[in-house]
């Protein structure tokens, strides 16, 4: 429920910014198609405790550790150019011949942000590929299911 309610102050944020197609994307892909996604994973995976990934620590602090500290120097780097491009000021004709907030948005997503958006991508992948690889059973961890199609006779 929190996070229902986080989802909808961001699209919030988004229409004091003017934003507003910004903000219905947020309340209709976040609020309510990857949020109904959570819960139907939660629901129907079930997911028990494994002690077959207790000792991978290691490997993932070997993972981490360089990303972290290459995203890291990437927000650093790009902090610098985002100082300088944001003291320019759009002047009354500028702001007349501007494109509409959708076409900017595309814009510039497929333009000066690609490699963040196609990092994003890569980041889902390997998540739906996690999420795959901690819900499926072995073969031999498959569920009898005679108990559960038992019945009683009724005479």
């Amino acid at each position: 429920l929190s996070l229902l309610v986080m989802f909808f102050h961001v699209a919030g944020l988004f229409v004091t910014l003017h934003a507003e197609f910004l903000a219905a994307v947020q309340i209709i892909v976040y609020a309510g198609a990857i949020l109904v996604l959570y819960l139907f994973v939660v629901m129907i995976l079930n997911v028990k405790q494994d002690d077959r990934y207790h000792n991978q620590w290691r490997i993932a602090g070997f993972v981490c550790i360089p990303l972290m500290m290459e995203a890291m120097v990437l927000l650093s780097g790009g902090a610098e150019t985002r100082t300088a491009g944001s003291q320019a000021v759009l002047g009354p004709s500028a702001q007349a011949i501007a494109p509409d907030n959708t076409f900017a948005i595309g814009q510039t997503l497929f333009s000066t942000y690609l490699f963040p958006f196609e990092v994003a991508s890569l980041v889902l992948l390997v998540a739906m590929i996690g999420a795959i690889v901690l819900a499926k059973r072995e073969i031999g961890e498959q569920d009898d299911p005679s108990p559960m199609v038992q019945t009683k006779a009724v005479e």
